[in-house]
């Protein structure tokens, strides 16, 4: 995802405790979290097999209302409780079982009671009392949610006048974090995943589309059908519905755009897209979501691009800069392989998923576009980290990896440069451990070979980095003095180490001497002359621009030669 958020403050509690075993009902990887401190649900409790959504959007009143059916198995004894998250904006009107029978025994029905009660500012808790025959373990049954959602923070109904096109209203859904549980209810935590499929009513000359696998539309019934056939955790689950129309870009992917904005995103991507995926495969290998599809929605999108499996969500206003789109879009694909494919099991390691997809996507970048390209746009973030490094502090907890936030904090409030840029220095010190490049790309195939469709903590990445090269783990790399992975993971202040970025030389030199001679008191205005910013790329001058702000004050003499 990618986002520039101001950080926001989390409190600090005690490092969470892994078990060694599985946690049945959560992710298959090695270790999870005994609790996500996020949700409210007991998804240790249950396995989630798959859901439906059946949902008819109402323009007009701006809701959304229908039906969920969840698929699950009791897998711990003795539960009598479903407990899911929802919000208080999503209206729950009955909930029904139907628990299947086993040796030829028929299935059984019955209307259940329930409660909401408060969780947090950002949700509550539905308490779904179970009958006898669902307290079985290993006993499949389903259960029938009826709701309608009102004003949820998932949901953005947009009048037409607030689109791109100002023709048609627009509606979009956005997951991430922990929105989700007001579009529909489930376990909102990023270490359960499962198939969902849905069915999605909507008014004539409305186009629907969804992070799935498969989608068909039946002009008869005016509904279109989704199915996602890889688990996936609940944030990914999105929805877009307005006036959209398709263009195809490469043989597995195609952009969606209000109509007025169509044009200029084919002429920005089209052909590019197809070459990143390539480049991306011989990284990292097959990319497993079949399509890649890219919709562009209006300037109210809350974050610059959210990548929903098969359909990455991003911001129109983007389009105006060729460079920024580039490294959005290929951040998104990266996310493919990890976020998507590879989870965070909790948000508090939220950099599992947007380090390695940024290490990931500067890989691919300098695979097609040169280290130079590369090492530029990592210095531009890297400078814009180190100055958020300068307003917080060097001993704010948020600028940990592993942050730890009490019940109740948001977890969006972890979304931050330490995330992305801290996390991708950590995963470029694991790579120059290997000693090669090549080394460690082979470490990532088959770190996503081993944990697709999981989700995992940073004990089962390290503990398979060091399975994989067994050198290291006999030279004690993580215990190394200064350069430890817990100091890594749970020290606060700025990156231990950062990758080699002379490469970049070529195009950041020039913008640190034109910083110097505008720093100057007597500003040597024929020196500056001999700069042709017409030949820069949009990074070289947000750079330059960025750097010049760090000096402000600027001196009295500069001022007066502007």
């Amino acid at each position: 995802m990618a986002d520039f958020q101001r950080p926001t403050l989390c409190c600090c509690r005690k490092v969470l405790t892994v078990p060694s075993k599985s946690c049945e009902g959560g992710p298959a990887a090695g270790h999870c979290p005994r609790v996500d401190v996020a949700s409210a649900s007991n998804f240790q409790s249950f396995r989630l097999r798959h859901f439906h959504l059946d949902l008819r959007l109402n323009f007009a009143d701006k809701e959304m209302t229908g039906w969920q059916v969840l698929e699950l198995v009791s897998v711990q004894p003795g539960v009598q409780t479903l407990v899911l998250d929802t919000h208080p904006s999503l209206l729950i009107h009955s909930i029904d079982c139907k628990v299947f029978g086993t040796g030829g025994a028929s299935d059984t029905s019955a209307s259940l009671t329930y409660r909401v009660d408060p969780f947090t500012d950002y949700g509550s808790s539905l308490n779904i009392c179970l009958p006898a025959a669902a307290l079985r373990p290993h006993r499949a049954f389903q259960i029938t949610v009826r709701y309608t959602t009102t004003d949820g923070p998932a949901i953005w109904w947009l009048d037409a006048e607030l689109t791109c096109g100002q023709s048609r209203p627009l509606v979009f859904t956005q997951g991430h974090s922990v929105c989700n549980r007001s579009f529909f209810p489930c376990f909102d935590t990023p270490a359960v995943k499962s198939t969902y499929s849905a069915t999605i009513r909507v008014p004539e000359g409305v186009t629907v589309l969804m992070s799935a696998t498969r989608s068909v539309f039946s002009q008869q019934d005016q509904a279109y059908q989704f199915s996602m056939e890889y688990p996936v955790p609940a944030y990914l689950v999105a929805l877009v519905a307005g006036d959209l129309q398709p263009a195809d870009i490469g043989p597995r992917s195609r952009v969606w755009a209000e109509p007025c904005v169509l044009s200029s995103a084919v002429s920005k991507l089209g052909g590019s897209v197809e070459r990143w995926l390539g480049v991306a495969e011989g990284l990292f290998g097959p990319y497993v979501w079949g399509r890649y599809d890219i919709v562009f929605l209006p300037p109210s999108f809350p974050i610059v691009a959210m990548e929903n499996p098969c359909l990455t969500f991003i911001i129109s206003s983007i389009l105006e800069s060729r460079e920024f789109l580039v490294i959005d879009v290929i951040h998104e694909i990266a996310h493919g392989w990890f976020g998507n494919a590879v989870t965070n099991a909790t948000w508090e390691e939220m950099w599992l998923s947007e380090g390695l997809a940024t290490y990931a996507q500067r890989r691919i970048t300098t695979e097609a576009y040169g280290a130079a390209f590369t090492c530029l746009e990592t210095v531009f973030r890297l400078d814009a980290l180190h100055r958020q490094m300068r307003l917080l502090g060097d001993n704010n907890p948020v600028s940990k990896l592993q942050v730890k936030f009490e019940p109740g904090v948001n977890p969006s409030s972890l979304m931050n440069l330490f995330t992305y840029e801290k996390g991708y220095c950590f995963v470029s010190y694991l790579s120059q451990l290997c000693g090669d490049t090549q080394r460690f790309d082979a470490f990532l195939r088959a770190y996503i070979e081993k944990f697709k469709f999981t989700s995992v903590v940073a004990q089962d990445l390290l503990e398979f980095f060091l399975g994989f090269f067994p050198e290291l783990r006999e030279n004690c790399v993580a215990q190394r003095e200064g350069l430890e992975f817990e100091r890594w993971l749970n020290g606060c202040g700025p990156p231990l180490s950062e990758p080699d970025l002379s490469p970049g030389g070529v195009l950041t030199g020039p913008v640190q001497q034109l910083c110097e001679l505008w720093g100057t008191d007597t500003m040597d205005a024929q020196a500056i002359a001999t700069f042709d910013l017409t030949s820069w790329s949009t990074f070289q001058t947000v750079l330059f621009l960025d750097r010049l702000l760090d000096r402000s004050p600027l001196p009295h003499g500069t001022l007066g030669g502007i």
